[in-house]
């Protein structure tokens, strides 16, 4: 009989013995007991189809703690032959040869213009020729991938050895980054990035003319722009893999290049020109000379036109020293002002232009710091404008999901962040927003008198 069947039999069975009736929780013991029992029965009867299922595999490897010095060295040496296996299996420059050779000889006719082209048949021909560590590489989907207009269904030869290229690159550079990765996490703490860059200095010639001496702040200088930029929640930790996804690291062997032009270097944060601009203007700034900038320093950062609130805004947010800011501080600071498009520069102004930290702008928040803009309008003898106006302008801008609030998605996703921040924190930006249809009717004034003459 089925023991479901037996338990609600027995259950249903008056006590007809001459022991009192038995109480509600004796019932349920008795009951739990019967279950207990027949569940016991049931289960130790079916036999397990697989054995493996009888024990958990392992899942968490526990990190070697500090006064575990044999384990830290087991793992550090298990980690750097890992790597040394890895860089093996990366196509080496002679084997890079090898495979240029091999696509040009298998080009496939007819020749367009001065690209060279191969079909897919050749392509796989190449793949077998090439040896093992090219195999990753001669698949459909790569094809299909660089596959573009041709009418005869090739791609270029030249386009494929280039990705090629890239991906040997990508991996060594993976490799490099890797052994400075002391946690062995995926990851780059703010004191290895800098011990990778203080390495990588020499190996760069545009960076030739810098002074030891500056060598710490050029490195404090490349570093904060990848913490600013890829640590936003400010863990203090950044993801090899993000590095590697971003153009920051191009940017910084870009100055391998010993005929890169003037142009290039102004723009490029890691130039020597550009590390000596940003610390030149820090010395400028200081002019009490004790390394560090006042609030009063600070406010004749570039037109001198900041607001004192927003000025206030910044020392109260922001890390400082007896309220004082020091270079690295400073740092985020110029970061912040010099890329206003960007999300992460724009978390950062937004986060001080949210005095109630509600995580949205209101009009009480606009109106707060547009009041100190009317006010500097008035000490240089403008009209102020009215705040109504730039309220409206404002939320005519950003077109906030809620009519009332601004949220930091709201800023980034209308793409006028930039000039949203510049006309609420600095009266020069806000001028120049203001006046913005008579500066570009004078600039094609110009433009046609120069075009005349």
């Amino acid at each position: 009989m089925d023991w479901k069947e037996v338990l609600r039999r027995r259950l249903a069975t008056p006590d007809t013995g001459p022991n009192k009736k038995k109480s509600e929780q004796e019932l349920k013991d008795e009951e739990m007991d019967l279950f207990t029992k027949y569940y016991s029965e049931w289960k130790g009867g079916r036999k397990n189809t697989n054995e493996f299922y009888k024990t958990i595999p392992r899942f968490y490897y526990r990190l070697p703690a500090e006064d575990e010095v044999l384990l830290q060295k087991l793992r550090e040496e298990s980690r750097a032959v890992f790597l040394q296996r890895k860089s093996r299996e990366l196509l080496d420059n002679e084997e890079l040869q090898n495979l240029w050779f091999l696509l040009d000889k298998h080009q496939t006719p007819p020749v367009i213009g001065e690209e060279a082209m191969i079909n897919y048949e050749n392509f796989l021909k190449v793949g077998e020729k090439a040896g093992p560590k090219c195999k990753q590489f001669f698949t459909a989907k790569v094809f299909a991938k660089l596959l573009h207009t041709d009418s005869y269904g090739r791609i270029s030869i030249m386009q494929f050895f280039n990705y090629v290229m890239r991906k040997v690159w990508l991996h060594q550079t993976r490799i490099g980054l890797s052994l400075y990765d002391v946690a062995g996490q995926g990851y780059l703490r703010e004191s290895d990035l800098e011990n990778y860059i203080l390495e990588l200095i020499p190996t760069l010639p545009q960076l030739d003319g810098l002074e030891k001496s500056f060598y710490s702040f050029y490195v404090c200088t490349a570093v904060r722009k990848f913490f600013f930029f890829l640590d936003p929640l400010r863990t203090g930790k950044i993801k090899i893999q993000d590095i590697l996804a971003c153009s920051f690291l191009d940017d910084l062997l870009e100055l391998r290049d010993e005929e890169l032009s003037k142009e290039s270097q102004e723009t490029n944060w890691f130039s020597a020109p550009s590390a000596l601009r940003v610390y030149g203007q820090y010395l400028n700034l200081d002019k009490d000379h004790n390394g560090m900038l006042s609030k009063e320093e600070l406010s004749r950062y570039g037109t001198a036109t900041m607001t004192n609130v927003f000025l206030d805004r910044v020392f109260q947010e922001c890390l400082t020293y007896d309220g004082e800011m020091d270079y690295k501080t400073y740092l985020d600071f110029v970061l912040a002002l010099e890329n206003r498009k960007e999300p992460a520069a724009l978390q950062y102004i937004f986060k001080l232009l949210d005095i109630e930290n509600k995580g949205y702008l209101n009009v009480f928040s606009l109106n707060y710091f547009f009041r100190a803009i009317q006010e500097l309008m008035k000490i240089h003898g403008q009209d102020p404008v009215s705040f109504q106006d730039v309220k409206d302008e404002i939320f005519d801008m950003v077109k906030p999901k809620d009519p009332l609030k601004i949220s930091l998605q709201d800023l980034i996703n209308s793409n006028q962040g930039d000039t949203v921040t510049t006309i609420l924190i600095d009266l020069n930006g806000f001028w120049t927003y203001e006046n913005r249809e008579a500066l570009v009717a004078n600039d094609s004034e110009n433009s046609t008198d120069l075009d005349e003459t």
